[in-house]
């Protein structure tokens, strides 16, 4: 592998599928991990998914920059949901879009970490958000398949827009800052 990954865009096949399990937490895995750090930091993202960077595995890491650095979950599950919050979302794999996104308030995760380790979270409102998100991107789910059909419609719209915007370069939305949940400068509601 070795070097940044680009992270893939709304349109991109693999973002639209399943990753598969992984069987072996080795050493490619963690050069994986090694290797996606970089392109959440530069994108300054606060979780990124492998699908996110073409890697059809379901592994994701995060950094909620709180000082605990980033972290990994392999083979995520979330095996409990409680409450609903809406939050204004956003995702690296569709720059400069937000939406307003209902999610189950609290979650219960479990996982692995890249030392072989289950990892059990109980998490709430911006991280049970991350985590939920992320979870999505292992299943071929974006962002978008969380809206009504016409919101959906026309955020699909924008999205070619915003697309031409950022393939030419010119001054869009996509210049202006890092996007609620997956930037560093996170807006509450």
């Amino acid at each position: 592998m070795g070097g940044t990954f680009e992270i893939r865009l709304m349109g991109d096949p693999v973002l639209r599928q399943r990753a598969a399990e992984i069987t072996d937490i080795d050493g490619r895995v963690a050069r994986m991990v090694d290797d996606m750090l970089p392109a959440m930091y530069e994108a300054e993202g606060i979780g990124l998914a492998a699908p996110q960077v073409g890697i059809q595995r379901r592994l994701f890491i995060f950094d909620l920059y709180e000082g605990d650095g980033p972290q990994t979950l392999i083979n995520p599950e979330i095996v409990e949901s409680d409450g609903e919050w809406t939050y204004t979302e956003g995702c690296l794999s569709v720059p400069g879009l937000t939406f307003e996104i209902v999610r189950p308030k609290e979650v219960h995760i479990v996982g692995r970490d890249l030392d072989g380790n289950e990892v059990s979270i109980e998490a709430d409102e911006l991280l049970a958000r991350l985590f939920q998100h992320e979870l999505d991107h292992l299943d071929g789910v974006l962002l978008v398949d969380h809206l009504e059909k016409a919101e959906r419609k026309e955020a699909l719209r924008d999205w070619r827009i915003q697309l031409v915007q950022l393939q030419s370069g010119t001054n869009g939305p996509a210049d202006s800052g890092p996007v609620p949940l997956v930037g560093r400068n996170v807006a509450e509601d």
